[in-house]
């Protein structure tokens, strides 16, 4: 309507990872393609970070996390069999964040004095303050000398260095998604928080061969010969993503040319809705349909 150029960052369509993974599941490389199994390993620290002390921690003021985190996952799901996403179902909940498991002397803040900071994996003072990661919220000052008391200071003001088990959260930290395509293709997606790795894993199984992979490469077990091939690709900026997003944006902005773009509104639109079904499956607790 206003002749703008828009792209949806969904960075994972441009890493070469997924743009491979893609061609060898519309090529025929494993015959037809049956089924798919996609695991999202958030990381323990990162959930906590993220998205029980940060700054989607609840959705009533942010979004659903599986739109926050996962919207992604759904959209290069969609993507990559390239059918129309049919129904979903889905299942998760917040079992472990609450303040029901805040340990017997614990604190509103870990750095008030809590009898189990020492020894808790989600203590402000560890992740951030001995540590020192996860500290590009942090705003932190060019002299290095001063980055201790910044932190510490931090810590004292801002959510960061709240309890985990005592904050307004409410995302799940576990999520799981059935998802039936088209032609009766189906897909698992889990979103998980208790992991102690990061890096999506995929599964790919078809009627010649499968694809086994984790983003820093993936195998390829043909049944007909039993052969297996390798691929390895970059895992930086999202698989390579973010950087190839930047160039075909400059690109489209320059030549002033839409085509030129992977993720454009329209073909973003469905792995939204399939979010926001996924999110009225687990509150209600029944298979919803997919109508674009």
């Amino acid at each position: 309507k206003n002749n703008r150029i828009v792209a949806v960052c969904h960075v994972l369509r441009y890493a070469p990872y997924f743009i491979k993974l893609k061609e060898l599941m519309n090529s025929g490389a494993i015959g037809e393609v049956i089924s798919v199994q996609h695991l999202e390993p958030i990381g323990h620290v990162h959930m906590s970070h993220s998205y029980v002390r940060g700054n989607w921690h609840n959705s009533k003021q942010t979004t659903p996390i599986i739109l926050a985190k996962s919207c992604h996952d759904l959209d290069i799901l969609k993507w990559m069999i390239n059918k129309p996403s049919k129904r979903i179902q889905a299942f998760g909940d917040l079992k472990w964040f609450h303040k029901e498991h805040a340990p017997e002397g614990s604190t509103e803040r870990c750095a008030d004095g809590c009898k189990i900071e020492a020894e808790c994996p989600y203590s402000a003072l560890r992740i951030y303050h001995r540590k020192r990661i996860w500290l590009h919220v942090f705003d932190m000052p060019e002299d290095k000398s001063k980055h201790g008391d910044h932190i510490l200071e931090k810590l004292k003001t801002t959510n960061y260095g709240r309890c985990v088990y005592l904050m307004e959260n409410d995302q799940p930290d576990h999520y799981i998604c059935n998802i039936q395509f088209a032609e009766n293709i189906t897909a698992s997606f889990s979103m998980e928080a208790f992991t102690s790795y990061e890096g999506r894993r995929t599964r790919v199984m078809g009627s010649m061969g499968d694809i086994v992979g984790d983003m820093n490469s993936f195998v390829l077990t043909d049944f007909r010969t039993g052969k297996k091939t390798e691929w390895k690709q970059e895992s930086d900026g999202h698989g390579g993503g973010d950087w190839r997003l930047v160039a075909d944006w400059i690109q489209a902005i320059d030549q002033q040319n839409p085509s030129l773009l992977t993720s454009t509104i329209d073909a973003s639109i469905e792995s939204h809705l399939m979010g926001f079904a996924a999110e009225k499956s687990r509150k209600e607790n029944k298979v919803m349909e997919i109508k674009m």
